[in-house]
């Protein structure tokens, strides 16, 4: 059983070089190389979880047996180990409901450089998930910017190649305030282990000393992950970057590339300075008013847009404003409803991008609210599928969403300041969601040829009589996000008790 304890490290190294294997590939054997890479990183994590769960206790893997500061270290608990779960999972889905958008949109000589990207993404993932040790994450951040630039731009037309660039741009200046940020605190504390630097920065707090630096590097690490993770308003690279990617490259990103960023910065906030500091130096104000912030823009920019692909994007600047909104509670309950919700956004985010996929296809390939008219009937599946995620989104009992929503609003309950401020955030936010999701769902439902009461255009007769021949990989992708929504929706309790174990188990080794 002990054997387990080496399972982070394989998983990583597993999908490290897997990309090497899949350049010597063909397109074929390669995809379902990636498939199964992701598939037994999977199990491996499954095994971690069941194996922290059942021991109670998280566990430091020591990188060639070298103790710090000379070794590095991963460290496994409940927290890290279900969150790489639920990554591989999502990740596998991804890449089954985009499968033959890949193949009609990337070239066939490109196709083993898709899945080399694919498997860096994984293995970036994996190791800020896992890593205990500050440096190696910014290294596992750079990878990660790396490879999902490369998702971006490999369609190679004129669209992605600039969205790309403004990707690169602005993950570029993130991580710069990230290293700036690692510095001054590696300057403080002459240490580059999380647990290390946790008990120098608790000595210096406890002290009083060099709190004028030490609020510096929180609030460059803070702001580089920001900017990472597009919160408002460091999102303007996202609509293109989300919109015009292949399938599974907007699914991918939008539900998982954010949420590793987000996840270092809860290691920060914990393992790195500790919550109390954290609390204490008034930072998590900032990041609340930005998360309202977005909360209301990224709603009302999805409003305004006309391709609903784009309006899925900026729909993604609302979720990271909750995430960052449940931060800035400063509370363990705003945070865990803050993963939550990483973890129910991710799920019902890729579903709507696959279902859009879905209902594009059978109206003439357009992605404007004018020509959908319809598409739920010719497409039956991506048209349940698409209504289930926005009924999520929106915030309907059942589903995900609701409970997340729920769990926000309970950790305000009781809060001074920020309980009035939540709750309308919260109100207002589900009502600007209700508005552009629920207008979709009406579109898509509606008579072919005629326009939407309120709305200009109507669906095109040519495309009244098309039909779809359901593939089947993305298919089983979309009953299986539906499920998985609904899981979410109904059982969370067992969910939020291993997130509240996780970060029980933060405050230890």
């Amino acid at each position: 059983m002990e054997f387990i304890r080496n399972f982070p490290f394989f998983s990583i190294v597993l999908s490290l070089f897997s990309g090497p294997l899949s350049s010597v590939l063909d397109g074929k054997w390669a995809k379902r190389a990636n498939g199964a890479v992701i598939a037994l990183c999977g199990l491996l994590s499954g095994a971690v979880l069941w194996y922290a769960a059942r021991t109670g206790e998280a566990f430091v893997y020591t990188m060639g047996h070298f103790p710090a500061p000379w070794g590095n270290e991963l460290r496994a608990g409940i927290l890290e180990a279900l969150l790489a779960v639920i990554f591989c999972v999502i990740m596998l889905l991804c890449m089954w409901g985009g499968s033959r958008e890949r193949e009609a949109e990337i070239e066939s000589g490109k196709q083993n450089l898709y899945y080399i990207m694919v498997d860096l993404l994984l293995c970036s993932l994996l190791a800020l998930l896992y890593t205990n040790d500050l440096f190696t994450a910014y290294v596992f951040v750079e990878i990660n910017t790396i490879s999902a630039c490369g998702l971006i731009m490999i369609r190679q037309n004129g669209r992605t190649i600039e969205a790309a660039t403004r990707y690169m741009i602005m993950s570029l200046l993130g991580s710069g305030l990230l290293l700036l940020g690692l510095c001054f605190l590696y300057d403080l504390t002459g240490h580059l282990l999380m647990s290390n630097i946790r008990e120098s920065v608790q000595a210096l707090a406890d002290f009083g000393q060099y709190q004028t630096p030490l609020l510096v590097a929180i609030c460059l690490m803070c702001v580089g992950l920001a900017i990472k993770s597009a919160l408002f308003p460091f999102h303007t690279w996202l609509p293109d970057a989300y919109g015009y990617s292949t399938l599974s490259s907007a699914a991918i990103l939008s539900s998982l590339v954010s949420k590793g960023y987000i996840f270092l910065l809860v290691k920060i906030f914990y393992r790195v300075i500790g919550f109390d500091v954290i609390r204490d130096s008034k930072v998590i104000h900032v990041l609340f008013v930005f998360g309202i912030a977005g909360m209301i823009m990224g709603s009302l920019d999805a409003i305004r847009e006309s391709d609903i692909r784009r309006m899925i994007a900026y729909s993604s600047v609302a979720q990271i404003g909750y995430i960052y909104m449940g931060f800035g509670l400063g509370t363990t309950a705003g945070v865990i409803a803050s993963i939550y919700h990483m973890i129910c956004h991710a799920a019902t985010k890729s579903l709507l991008f696959v279902a859009a996929s879905g209902i594009t296809e059978v109206s003439g390939k357009s992605r404007y609210f004018k020509d959908l008219n319809g598409a739920g009937f010719r497409n039956r599946l991506a048209g349940v599928a698409f209504t289930a995620g926005s009924l999520s989104m929106v915030g309907v009992p059942m589903f995900a969403g609701f409970i997340s929503k729920l769990f926000f609003s309970q950790a305000a309950v009781g809060h001074d300041l920020k309980m009035l401020p939540t709750l309308m955030a919260l109100a207002l936010s589900s009502v600007l969601n209700t508005m552009y999701f629920m207008k979709t769902v009406i579109r898509i439902y509606s008579p072919s040829g005629s326009p939407v009461p309120g709305t200009a255009g109507a669906l095109p007769r040519e495309y009244e009589n098309i039909t779809l021949r359901q593939q089947p990989l993305k298919a089983a992708a979309m009953i299986l996000f539906i499920l998985l929504n609904i899981v979410l929706g109904l059982n969370s309790e067992p969910l939020i008790g291993l997130i509240r174990q996780g970060l029980e188990m933060f405050n230890t080794l």
